[in-house]
């Protein structure tokens, strides 16, 4: 497949010229041959790279439901994601052994790669649970997350975990060693967050969502976060974050800031009522809440982010590598970039960012 004509994200920026692959990238730079796509200018950037998204189009991976993972695969290619973490809720083990399971043994035909899993509790704090559902609050427990772990096959690749729990510092020290902690869904001080990232703690779920407010003499997870240099997500759909604040953040973290979706299964759906969780949630005018108000995650695509971070004012090539590169370091994934030799998952923009074509290992999958 030869792709010419195009603004290709290589490292950090984007640099005319042509690019060759099959699945994965050969070449780059001005090619011969004729042009199986001409991008007429447009932006050939990595296939993006989901870490927190629990779901769309009516699935939810809390579900273990193997029938809806193709479903959602598909979906993420639809819309620029080539590679994606399954976000499981706070749940009961035996639920969340069966959302393992379906990780574990999901053979993908077509669209975008499941690799590995998110486990966004249940090792989180009553005052900051957010959507997760109370009963399902689980202190933190080396010994259960080995359990789910094991019946994922070894595919977890991320956790949140509030780090003021009871046992949390020496879960943190064990866990680590095996993948990436986040903090998360937490009220801890700024102390108690900065002694977690010391633990091996590298990453921060969702900044300012679901943890105390950043005040100037109580900076707490958002100023321990910043300062101990661990990545960060934000969750970009206008409605969680300021834009003003995606700027600032941007500035302070550079190229540890992490655009996700945390996109429920009422994503890509009409206005109604869904299940998250365990609980009710109620999806209106794009915005996804409880019942009493409370805002339960997002119903953006990641290439949404992309676009809206964009139009907040944040350059282009720090939006791409903030949706691509940054999460799969964050996640220790071997994707999110443009080079020979590695795979050759690909997103092509036209000039406004709409989306032209997907691969993923080579394969047009949009």
């Amino acid at each position: 497949m030869l792709i010419k004509n195009a603004k290709i994200f290589l490292g950090k920026s984007f640099v005319e010229g042509d690019i060759r692959f099959t699945d994965t990238v050969r070449e780059t730079g001005r090619l011969d041959g004729p042009a199986d796509l001409d991008a007429q200018g447009g932006y050939v950037i990595p296939g993006l790279v989901d870490i927190h998204t629990h779901g769309a189009v009516g699935e939810d991976f809390s579900d273990g439901d193997p029938s809806g993972l193709q479903p959602l695969a598909d979906y993420y290619a639809a819309h620029g994601v080539t590679s994606f973490l399954a976000t499981t809720m706070t749940l009961k083990e035996p639920v969340l052994k069966k959302a393992m399971h379906t990780i574990r043994d999901f053979r993908r035909s077509g669209g975008a790669k499941c690799a590995g899993g998110h486990l966004e509790g249940p090792f989180v704090c009553y005052a900051k649970r957010g959507a997760q559902a109370a009963e399902n609050l689980h202190r933190p427990d080396a010994a259960l997350f080995h359990r789910l772990n094991e019946a994922s096959g070894g595919q977890v690749r991320l956790i949140t975990v509030a780090p003021e729990e009871p046992e949390a510092l020496p879960f943190i020290r064990e866990v680590s060693r095996v993948c990436t902690v986040s903090l998360g869904h937490t009220a801890a001080d700024y102390d108690t967050a900065m002694a977690a990232f010391a633990a091996g703690a590298t990453h921060a779920t969702h900044l300012f969502n679901a943890m105390p407010a950043f005040l100037h003499r109580a900076p707490g997870v958002v100023g321990a976060a910043l300062d101990s240099g661990a990545s960060v997500e934000l969750i970009c759909d206008g409605m969680h974050i300021h834009p003003s604040v995606i700027r600032a953040v941007h500035r302070l973290s550079g190229e540890r800031l992490n655009l996700v979706s945390d996109s429920l299964r009422c994503t890509g759906m009409p206005d109604g009522g869904y299940e998250f969780g365990g609980q009710p949630i109620i999806l209106r005018e794009g915005r996804a809440t409880l019942l009493d108000g409370t805002i339960a995650g997002s119903t953006i695509s990641l290439l949404d982010a992309v676009r809206n971070v964009v139009r907040f004012g944040l350059p282009l090539e720090d939006a791409v590598y903030a949706a691509s590169t940054a999460p799969a370091l964050a996640a220790g994934l071997e994707t999110g970039t443009i080079q020979p030799g590695r795979p050759a998952d690909l997103v092509v923009l036209d000039r406004s960012l709409a989306l032209t074509a997907v691969f993923v290992d080579g394969v047009r999958a949009v």
